[in-house]
């Protein structure tokens, strides 16, 4: 949920860092900054969450679903929320340690010592009978035996090292990271600085072998024979003789321990470490009859087509189907509309989530939040029942934060999206009748057309990817979209001319569209309501100058006579 040393804030990768191989990895634009958004979007809630890791096991029942949380007063509370939304790790990070990159402000004054909030979370989890299902890590710069030793004995499983053995493999803590620079050949994407880097697996193998050794004899010590059996055992903990021995400094002066060394009085069947699994209720989802219709389709790739009925008590359809793809043909998926699934009704929340490439989901209904989070190459079709008697293109058909974080793959719905559609795409090809408040938020690469209005702060943070925005009402200039990092133009060359044109023929065949069939038989006087919004990060990297003032739509005659010519072929 945010990190450690710097809660709160984004971290930001400069154009300069993203070579090719980051840009692939991230579906980026090589050259382009990458920003990550303090906030998780989708994420505003414990339910939220809870959906959100019902995702995550669904497309990989096997994964071990882990949630980190800054050490700051309260996230005892939140951790026992995270043990609700079925986690199977919580981690409890403290302020010390992190990326060198971090803001100095943040580094001295953000988030508190790991010992507060993990003591905190080991306490609330206990007095609500929640530690026995959920593992508790903790990180926040340990760097010896005695360190884990603390921190198992103030109820952590398991101990994350990272600044020691980064050392270990050679860092000199320059703390410039972000500038690409950095002497030992560790923090930089530089050829020849990496060529500097000495570090080696025993160096670290060594290191660990050295933290093992320390933690055996204060084990020893303690009359512990195994880790588990220090875990929660606070009792342990000797305060009083450290203290005494600065009892005469100021600064030891009024220290009070009692809240950190607290041990609940809890009955004897609640148990101070994880012995239970977490039940995340994945029998009872609806892709378990379509994996049992399209068994042999997955071993001989002949087509297929389901048809099924959905309610929105069905959650993260399609998502299991996805894994199961993924893990028999990789990030390639299967050919184009292998499996055709045809659901009808209300579906639930994160419908398509990470849906992969071969398989198309057509949805004859309205959906819920989180439609097609992280789409993988799949297709996604939403459009009302058909005989409905209200005007799609004024009507919601799918709820917020749809396509947060695609990849690739494209999606059309015959309606109005709610707020936040297409916030960190980074790839996929989306075609939507409006959309609400900070519509193509953080996109980094990707296309987005939008047929009618759009709420307030359209593209803000946006860095790569293309939107082309049909402004009816003439008021997405200077009421809707956010200016400060991308240019508006009109659409006066006919490759711009000719992608929204087949984008709108596909989505009138795919959904019936009567907004996409009325543009389509008035394109030239449509077209000239089209803006095309435009990054800056992204026409920086293509070498392309920047537009001197905001474009106000009108009648351009380039439009128009590329309008003709590409209408007419």
């Amino acid at each position: 949920m945010a990190q450690g040393a710097k809660p709160g804030e984004g971290g930001q990768l400069p154009g300069h860092k993203v070579d090719d191989f980051i840009a692939r990895l991230r579906h980026s634009i090589p050259g382009v900054g990458l920003i990550s958004p303090p906030p998780h979007h989708d994420i505003y809630s414990i339910e939220d969450l809870a959906q959100l890791i019902y995702d995550l096991k669904n497309v990989n029942p096997h994964a071990r679903i882990a949630v980190k949380l800054v050490a700051e007063v309260g996230v005892g509370t939140v951790a026992a929320g995270v043990a609700k939304a079925h986690a199977d790790v919580v981690l409890i990070s403290g302020d010390s340690g992190g990326t060198g990159a971090s803001p100095l402000s943040s580094i001295k004054h953000a988030g508190i010592p790991w010992e507060l909030g993990l003591a905190e979370t080991q306490q609330v989890l206990l007095l609500n009978d929640l530690r026995s299902r959920i593992r508790v890590q903790t990180d926040g710069k340990l760097q010896t035996g005695r360190d884990v030793v603390i921190a198992a004995l103030l109820g952590a499983e398991e101990f994350g090292f990272a600044t020691t053995p980064l050392i270990a493999m050679g860092c000199v803590m320059m703390r410039k990271c972000h500038l690409n620079t950095c002497s030992v050949g560790i923090a930089t994407q530089d050829p020849v600085l990496r060529q500097k880097f000495q570090g080696q697996p025993e160096h670290v193998i060594n290191f660990f072998f050295f933290i093992a050794e320390q933690i055996r004899q204060y084990m020893a010590e303690m009359g512990f024979s195994s880790v588990d059996q220090m875990i929660g055992r606070v009792d342990m903990l000797e305060v009083d003789a450290a203290v005494a021995h600065w009892k005469d400094h100021w600064k030891a002066q009024g220290l009070d321990f009692s809240s950190i060394l607290y041990n609940p009085p809890v009955p004897s069947r609640v148990v101070r470490r994880c012995v239970h699994k977490q039940d995340h209720g994945l029998e009872q989802a609806l892709d378990h009859k379509i994996l049992g219709q399209v068994h042999d389709t997955l071993e001989t790739l002949s087509p297929i087509e389901v048809k099924l009925p959905i309610r929105n008590i069905h959650r993260s359809v399609g998502t299991m189907l996805s894994g199961e793809v993924a893990r028999r043909y990789g990030s390639a998926g299967l050919p184009d509309d292998t499996i055709r699934v045809h659901l009808s009704g209300s579906a639930g929340q994160s419908l398509g989530a990470f849906l992969a490439k071969g398989v198309t989901l057509t949805l004859e209904g309205e959906a819920n939040d989180y439609v097609g989070k992280g789409l993988s190459g799949g297709r996604l079709i939403v459009y009302p029942p058909r005989g409905s008697g209200f005007a799609a293109e004024e009507n919601i058909i799918v709820g917020n934060v749809a396509l947060y974080g695609a990849t690739s793959g494209e999606v059309f719905f015959n309606g109005v999206a709610g707020e936040r559609f297409a916030v960190r795409n980074s790839g996929s090809t989306a075609v939507v009748e409006g959309v609400g408040d900070h519509g193509c938020e953080y996109m980094t690469n990707g296309l987005v057309v939008v047929l009618g209005s759009c709420g307030r702060n359209f593209a803000a943070g946006m860095s790569g990817g293309i939107a082309y925005v049909f402004d009816e009402r003439g008021d997405f200039t200077e009421k809707r979209c956010n200016l400060e990092s991308v240019d508006l133009e009109p659409l006066t060359e006919i490759k711009d001319l000719q992608v929204v044109r087949d984008l709108v023929q596909r989505h009138a065949e795919f959904t019936g569209s009567q907004r996409a069939k009325w543009i389509l038989d008035n394109w030239n006087e449509a077209v000239s309501r089209f803006i095309k919004v435009f990054p800056h990060e992204f026409k920086r990297v293509l070498g392309i100058a920047r537009a001197e003032q905001a474009y106000i739509p009108g009648e351009p005659l380039a439009v128009l006579a590329n309008a003709e010519q590409v209408q007419h072929g």
